[in-house]
C-alpha cells in the first residue's frame, strides 16, 4: 500500500488507478453521515471537485463549528499527533493539510477493507 502521498491529488490519482475511487467516496460519505454532516458526494465526482468540497467542509467546520470539526476528525480517526504537528496560523493552509489527512486515512481503510475482503 503506498501512503507516502505528496498531495491529495496524487492520493486521489493512486485510488483512481487501483479503481478504489468510488469506494473512497463512500466511505468519506459514510463517515461524514456519521459525523451528523448532511454532505454527501456524489459517486462520480470529479477528484479535483471532491478535494476542493471537502476542504470547504473542512474549513468552515475550523471556523464555525470547532467541536463539530473535532468529532469529525476522531469518527474519521485521523491521528491527533499528526493534527497537533500542523501550522495553525492560516486557516485555509491548515484545512488544507487537514484535508489530506482526512483523504490519507480514509485511503488506508478503503484500501485495507479492499485487500482483506
Amino acid at each position: 500500500m503506498k501512503t507516502n502521498f505528496l498531495s491529495s491529488s496524487d492520493l486521489l490519482q493512486v485510488a483512481s488507478e487501483e479503481k478504489l475511487y468510488k469506494k473512497l467516496v463512500l466511505q468519506l460519505n459514510k463517515d461524514l453521515k456519521l459525523a451528523n454532516h448532511e454532505e454527501e458526494f456524489a459517486l462520480d465526482i470529479s477528484a479535483e471537485k471532491l478535494k476542493r468540497d471537502l476542504h470547504e467542509i473542512i474549513y468552515i467546520l475550523i471556523n464555525e463549528r470547532f467541536a463539530d470539526y473535532l468529532n469529525f476528525l476522531y469518527i474519521i480517526d485521523v491521528p491527533e499527533k499528526q493534527v497537533k504537528s500542523l501550522d495553525g496560523n492560516d486557516v485555509v493552509q491548515l484545512s488544507e493539510e487537514v484535508t489530506f489527512l482526512v483523504l490519507k486515512r480514509e485511503w488506508q481503510k478503503v484500501w485495507f477493507k479492499n485487500k482483506y475482503k
